[in-house]
């Protein structure tokens, strides 16, 4: 492991890079994520009125089962929001362990991004979906819907993620 995760990782921080770590993880993670909630929550409360909280119900399926989620309330809500972004971090620590592998995830940060970003539509669709509680594939949408998602997920969460970890891993060279 490079320096920045084991700092990350272990708290054992060596001239910075430990800081530029969590920055770039915690920021990609969080931008990433605001562009991916933002986007759900804008075309899902003008397709279907549905709320904010709504949508974080939504995304605490996965953890709690549909009904369970719903009959939470408000505080469920807020639970599927903070799950969104905890995924979203944890997404952004996957791409910034491996770019400090693999030196092209941080010189064709671009390009490496939008994949990542698919990649990470793909397996959250028809591989966490289907072995959540929710139990069904993800994916299945309107065109209309299903373009713009994949979309945000390529350039708003997987491209996020790629500048914020080509950033910080410029940063320490």
């Amino acid at each position: 492991m490079s320096n920045g995760v084991n700092a990350t990782l272990f708290g054992t921080s060596t001239s910075g890079s430990g800081a530029r770590a969590a920055r770039a993880i915690i920021g990609g993670g969080l931008l990433g994520g605001l562009f991916d909630i933002t986007y759900a929550c804008v075309v899902w409360g003008i397709r279907a009125g549905v709320t904010p909280i709504r949508v974080g119900q939504s995304v605490a399926s996965g953890l709690l089962g549909r009904e369970a989620a719903l009959a939470g309330g408000v505080p469920v809500g807020i639970l599927g929001l903070v799950l969104h972004f905890l995924m979203a971090i944890l997404m952004a620590a996957v791409y910034y362990a491996a770019a400090t592998r693999i030196p092209l995830l941080v010189k064709r940060a671009v390009p490496c991004g939008i994949a990542y970003g698919l990649g990470l539509y793909l397996v959250m669709n028809f591989v966490v979906l289907p072995l959540s509680a929710i139990g069904k594939m993800g994916g299945t949408a309107p065109l209309v819907v299903l373009i713009p998602e994949i979309l945000v997920h390529m350039f708003g969460v997987g491209l996020t993620i790629a500048l914020f970890t080509r950033a910080a891993l410029r940063g320490a060279e």
